[in-house]
């Protein structure tokens, strides 16, 4: 139970990640593990061969993912709808072959083992209860950096370019620099979703960074619903827990959970939790906390 309550969170991290990229930007990714992987790979190579802690790898995965996803995404963001879909697809399958086949810093198909559990300032937290903790508290962390920015000037002005960009440009958004901005982003959270795993699961190798892993992530934002972090937040548990759920029927899993994702696209295509809830739920919760209401007040 604790390793899958911690690969629900890492999951709802990059959900939350893909879901500002794909949902608020509205460019439509599948390179989750790329930057996911390269982040796992960075935080592996360090602890293992250079003995770094748990915050430095973290911070060097982001680094990292963050220089790797600003070169990407410049030469991307040009690119819109299913053209950009194919040019991450193929980062995916690209990452995937350089992992498998680059063993002298890869390990191979081999994998890193022995990686080190979570250090903080000396302090070992081997124990999945105190991974755990550590895995929630991350979280917190990016979904409340993901919400900052969907429901902020910022997040109106993404959203602006991603309905019409033509429009947004005549009224002075930079509509390029946002996105390479979201993008940059969205990378560096998935580079500390991977550091994370790498040392909460203390091994990784090629199969966990397949192109399948990327296709369950976009299909737990667009189950959850586009554009919403709560439709993140319930299309990540949806998606790790319900086969969990479903593991008693044996080799109909697969099957009937196909059928609930079929159908719950088919009669909520908006998602779950679809963005217009999501922001208006935003809007009522910021009408009546106290600090709007004092506002308000005379």
């Amino acid at each position: 139970m604790g390793r899958l309550a911690q690969l629900v969170l890492i999951t709802i991290i990059l959900a939350s990640a893909l879901n500002l990229l794909t949902g608020t930007a509205g460019l439509l990714s599948l390179d989750t593990v790329v930057y996911y992987g390269l982040g796992a790979y960075a935080a592996a190579i360090l602890s293992v061969n250079s003995v770094t802690g748990f915050l430095t790898d973290v911070l060097v995965a982001m680094g990292v993912t963050g220089a790797i996803g600003l070169l990407v995404g410049v030469a991307l963001v040009r690119l819109t709808s299913i053209f950009f879909a194919v040019a991450t697809m193929g980062l995916t399958i690209s990452f995937h072959t350089t992992v498998l086949n680059w063993g002298e810093l890869t390990r191979g198909p081999m994998g890193y083992r022995g990686i080190p559990p979570v250090r903080i300032l000396g302090l070992e937290l081997s124990g999945w209860l105190n991974s755990y903790f550590v895995t929630a508290s991350l979280c917190l962390i990016a979904l409340f950096i993901v919400h900052r920015l969907m429901h902020s000037f910022y997040g109106n002005a993404v959203r602006a370019a991603r309905e019409d960009e033509e429009c947004a440009r005549a009224l002075g958004l930079a509509t390029r620099r946002l996105r390479t901005e979201v993008y940059v982003v969205h990378a560096m959270l998935m580079g500390a979703a991977g550091a994370l795993y790498a040392h909460t699961n203390q091994f990784i190798g090629p199969d966990n960074f397949v192109l399948l892993e990327s296709a369950l992530v976009l299909t737990a934002i667009v189950v959850g619903g586009l554009g919403s972090l709560p439709g993140a937040v319930i299309g990540a548990l949806i998606m790790v827990l319900l086969p969990e759920l479903l593991r008693e029927i044996g080799h109909l899993r697969a099957l009937v959970f196909g059928l609930v994702l079929f159908f719950s696209i088919l009669f909520l295509p908006r998602g779950v939790f679809s963005e217009v809830k999501a922001l208006a739920f935003f809007r009522r919760s910021m009408q009546s906390s106290p600090w709007a209401r004092r506002r308000r007040s005379p």
